[in-house]
C-alpha cells in the first residue's frame, strides 16, 4: 500500500497565484491556537477548544508531518491543508483495505470567502497527484456545511455515500486525478 507517509517530506514550497503552501514553522504557533480556538472554525469540526488548553498542548512547531501544509498569505499563516491517512475504523472508504488519503483543511475566519481554500486545496491535490499518481483522495464533511459542500464540488469530488457520525449526517466523496 502506498501513502502520504512514504513521500519525501517536506517538499519545496508550493506557490499559487496568491498563496504559498509550506511546512509549519515556530512562527505559526499563534495562528494554530487561534484556528483551533475559533468558534466559527469549530462549528463543523467538534467545536472550539479552550485557548488555555491549546496554549499548553500545541507544540512549538505544530503540524510538522508528511502531508501537512501551512497556507501562507503574504508571510502569515491563514490556514492549513492536510492529506492524512483515513482511519480504517471510521465509516467511509473507497478501498476494501481502507487506508485512503483524506483531504482536510481549516482557515481563519478572516480568510473565508476569498477563494483561498479552493486555491490551496487544488494546489495540494495537484501536488498529491504528482507524487502519488492514481491514488484516490477522500473527503468527509458534515452535509450541513454548505461552504464545504460547494468546495468539494468545485474541487471535483464525487459523492460516494452519506452516513451518520459525530451526531450529524456526513457527506463522503472521492477525488482522483484520473477522472
Amino acid at each position: 500500500m502506498t501513502g502520504i507517509e512514504h513521500v519525501a517530506w517536506p517538499p519545496a514550497p508550493i506557490r499559487t497565484e496568491r498563496l504559498v503552501l509550506r511546512e509549519s514553522e515556530a512562527r505559526d504557533r499563534a495562528a494554530f491556537i487561534e484556528l483551533f480556538a475559533s468558534t466559527e472554525v469549530g462549528t463543523y469540526v467538534s467545536g472550539p477548544r479552550p485557548r488555555a488548553e491549546l496554549e499548553r498542548a500545541v507544540p512549538e512547531v505544530p503540524g510538522r508531518r508528511p502531508g501537512f501544509f501551512v497556507v501562507d498569505l503574504d508571510g502569515a499563516m491563514i490556514g492549513m491543508v492536510a492529506l492524512d491517512r483515513r482511519d480504517a475504523e471510521r465509516p467511509g472508504h473507497v478501498r476494501p483495505d481502507a487506508g485512503e488519503s483524506a483531504l482536510g483543511y481549516m482557515f481563519l475566519p478572516q480568510a473565508w470567502g476569498c477563494g483561498y481554500a479552493a486555491e490551496a486545496c487544488a494546489a495540494a491535490l495537484g501536488w498529491f497527484a504528482e507524487v502519488l499518481p492514481g491514488e484516490p483522495v477522500v473527503l468527509c464533511t458534515q452535509a450541513a456545511n454548505d461552504r464545504a459542500m460547494r468546495l468539494a464540488a468545485k474541487l471535483g469530488f464525487t459523492e460516494v455515500e452519506r452516513f451518520e457520525e459525530y451526531g450529524a449526517e456526513q457527506w463522503f466523496g472521492v477525488w482522483s486525478a484520473i477522472t
